[in-house]
């Protein structure tokens, strides 16, 4: 690192700190978790498992081989991955979406699909003969009678077969649940109904709200079911016996996702704003990524309509559970004993579904940035990962204490933990220290197995020929060897180890270079009085940490006084020094310039004109950073301002004479001034009016006019009786001189 010159610098070190959960999202974290109450921490491992050929996911269920089934639109498919990530297609319907799905006993399938909605029964076929429907995961995935054309698309397993098992007549069913004794629970839209069925296949209507919609559907411990729904936001217990009770009206007007905790606890998600007055969007609009569609708030359709290009012809606009919701969403808790707590909250992240980790904390999956949230307490959670995906749609249990991770846009399957990364990075924001500086040591506050890298350079994207990364040892009193620079980056690497690494603090020093003020322009306004500024007002923002964070600055107050020259000017200093100021002043024709007022912290000054004979000026202001500085370190800026002209004498009145000639009154004077020209002159004659004279000539515009002018009497009035005449003058800047003279009469 090269040593620079200590005048080059700016008096005083700057710090530049992050920690705060603000600040860190700003970076980019990779296998790196972002804790709310601020630093970072490893997240748990995240992989991919299989990348479907279909753009959404809609739900995943596993079974107890570990297997996991992904529900899929655009193609509608159910998908069969095994714990290896070997993909097979066991059943392709002809609707546009397989909306939701649960697994039975002995592996059969329950697949809801959307518009008009039917569900329907999968099976191996394997099972009827006997045999084990477990396949060899080498021969996985491949029809024993047709190979797949489309390398991109896996085979369509025909020792699986799919029969419709029940019908609703509803245009949506959006859930399926599935208790201990075999029923099954069909959540349907329109008429917000739940059906059961059970085992025989013996189906009832089990519940119907006064919401259109019954989005989503858990199962308590004492075999309740728990429910909720699009329009009102609300979260039902029902009992085995149909009967219903609202545990929770949400704020938000759809619950899109629904979890229970050991304790009994109800975890619910909430999206979109609850309004009236909502317009469903028309059939037959252009296909639209999920997300980006407009809202739908109509009754009939929940969070927006989503328009794909089918393969059935006749297949319309499908909306979207929870897309396109404005507002962000929440997540509360419903403690055992029935009283509801917000606990989450975003504005920019939809809570499309939730689970509980084998650590037992809650995850919510999100989108549209595709994020992962660990909801750990109220208000407290950690932002774990960004998947390369829109939505998280759904989890399921994966082998090992790990969760199956559905995304959309584009349909992926991954494995969520359960230990955490071996290794994860994260890149800081680029910071700005707004000139160029000097990188000292850099602190380090956190546990465990951390690298800790910084580079530097002199535009503001890191992809422009910054200096390399440079490792930075931890150790005490160790600088960082990077070159001077404007902008500064920083880079963590945490390992897995005995020690949990964790990064707390970050704290990077740096010592700008100490550039001069500048002063933008400088104004001078004859007429007004600045009023000072209390110095307790000035200079309140400055950042306790040292950077330079600018100033907020009250307006200087003025006045109008005829008898004040004011004096205003704009100044800055890149470092964000303290600065100080003097004005000075010089005449006409002079080559020294006068001092008026120095040591000033207002950007404004003023003070009495009579002070300056009558003349023109030009003022000077001196700004200098010497607060901020060490003796002989400081830099000062100056700037004048435009001539102006000062004239504070009034004009002066001569030979005034008045005579009687006739009926009229014959009035002659001169004005003079010693500065500036006459700008007008008028009389007036036994306290009448005051009226304008034109000089002889006309024109006023010499510094000395004649004025030669008659009067005519006013009726009623002898011109032998006594008159005053009284004549006052103005000059350019509205000086006035005045006399009068006395008529007696004969």
């Amino acid at each position: 690192m090269g040593v620079l010159a200590p005048s080059a610098f700016a008096d005083g070190t700057r710090t530049w700190e992050q920690s705060k959960f603000e600040d860190l999202t700003k970076g980019t974290a990779t296998g790196v978790a972002i804790r709310s109450a601020g630093g970072l921490e490893l997240a748990p491992s995240f992989k991919l498992l299989y990348a479907t050929p279909s753009t959404y996911i809609w739900a995943v269920a596993s079974d107890d081989a570990g297997n996991v089934y992904a529900a899929t639109g655009s193609p509608a498919r159910v998908y069969r991955i095994t714990p290896d990530g070997q993909a097979s297609i066991i059943f392709e319907p002809r609707e546009l979406q397989v909306q939701t799905l649960e697994v039975g006993p002995g592996g059969v399938i329950y697949a809801a699909t959307a518009p008009d909605g039917k569900v329907y029964k999968i099976e191996h076929k394997a099972k009827e003969k006997g045999e084990s429907p477990k396949a060899d995961s080498k021969t996985e995935g491949k029809s024993d009678k047709e190979a797949p054309k489309d390398p991109a698309k896996p085979a369509l397993d025909s020792s699986w077969s799919s029969s419709e098992y029940f019908a609703p007549g509803t245009k949506y069913i959006w859930d399926l649940l599935l208790d201990k004794a075999g029923n099954l629970y069909v959540a349907t839209g329109d008429r917000g109904e739940i059906y059961k069925v059970t085992p025989k296949g013996e189906h009832a209507l089990f519940f119907k709200s006064d919401d259109t919609h019954i989005r989503v559907l858990a199962l308590d411990a004492k075999g309740n079911v728990i429910a909720g729904t699009d329009g009102s936001g609300l979260v039902y217990r029902i009992s085995p016996t149909g009967e219903g009770f609202v545990l929770y009206s949400a704020p938000k007007k759809e619950i899109t996702a629904l979890a229970l905790d050991r304790e009994g606890n109800i975890y619910a998600a909430g999206v979109g704003e609850k309004r009236a007055g909502a317009v469903v969007s028309p059939a037959g609009t252009s296909p639209l990524t999920m997300g980006t569609s407009p809202v739908s708030t109509s009754p009939q359709t929940p969070g927006m309509t989503l328009t794909m290009t089918p393969t059935n012809p006749q297949a319309g606009p499908f909306p979207f559970p929870g897309g396109g919701a404005s507002g962000g969403s929440d997540v509360y808790r419903i403690a055992s004993d029935g009283s509801p707590s917000r606990i989450w909250t975003s504005h920019e992240d939809i809570v499309y579904a939730l689970a509980f980790d084998s650590h037992d904390k809650l995850l919510a999956g999100t989108g549209n940035r595709g994020h992962v949230f660990a909801v750990e307490a109220q208000d407290e959670f950690s932002d774990l990962l960004k998947a390369p995906a829109s939505q998280i749609t759904g989890f399921a249990k994966a082998p090992g204490g790990g969760l199956y991770a559905a995304s959309s846009n584009l349909g992926k399957i991954f494995v969520l933990g359960p230990g955490p990364q071996s290794e994860g990075s994260y890149e800081s924001d680029v910071f700005d220290a707004k000139v160029f500086s000097r990188w000292g040591r850099a602190e380090f506050r956190g546990s465990g197995n951390v690298d800790l890298l910084v580079r530097t350079g002199n535009v503001d994207n890191p992809d422009r020929n910054w200096s390399p990364w440079k490792q930075v040892s931890l150790g005490k009193e160790s600088e960082m060897t990077v070159p001077a620079a404007r902008y500064a980056q920083w880079k963590a690497v945490l390992h897995a180890g005995n020690v949990k690494p964790a990064v707390d603090t970050v704290t990077l020093n740096y010592l700008p270079k100490n550039v001069a003020p500048e002063i933008e322009d400088v104004s001078v306004q004859i007429g007004v009085r600045y009023q000072p500024l209390q110095k307790s007002s000035l200079n309140l923002s400055t950042d306790l940490s040292g950077s330079s964070g600018g100033h907020f600055e009250s307006p200087v107050p003025s006045t109008h006084d005829r008898d004040s020259i004011g004096v205003k000017w704009n100044a800055h200093d890149e470092n964000d020094d303290q600065l100080v100021y003097s004005v000075y002043y010089r005449g006409d024709g002079e080559s020294r310039w006068l001092l008026l007022k120095d040591n000033l912290t207002d950007k404004a000054y003023s003070f009495d004109a009579s002070l300056l004979p009558d003349g023109g000026y030009i003022v000077k202001v001196v700004a200098t950073d010497a607060p901020s500085h060490s003796p002989g370190e400081a830099l000062t800026a100056t700037k004048e301002s435009r001539r102006f002209e000062v004239d504070t004498t009034p004009p002066r009145i001569e030979n005034l004479t008045a005579t009687v000639e006739g009926a009229q009154i014959h009035v002659r004077f001169r004005a003079e001034d010693g500065f500036s020209t006459i700008k007008r002159a008028e009389y007036s004659v036994d306290a009448g009016e005051w009226k304008y004279v034109e000089p002889v000539g006309q024109l006023s515009d010499a510094k000395v006019e004649d004025y030669d002018f008659t009067v005519a009497v006013e009726a009623g009035k002898d011109t032998a009786t006594e008159h005053v005449v009284v004549v006052r003058v103005y000059d350019k800047y509205d000086n006035m001189g005045a006399a009068k003279t006395l008529l007696k009469g004969k």
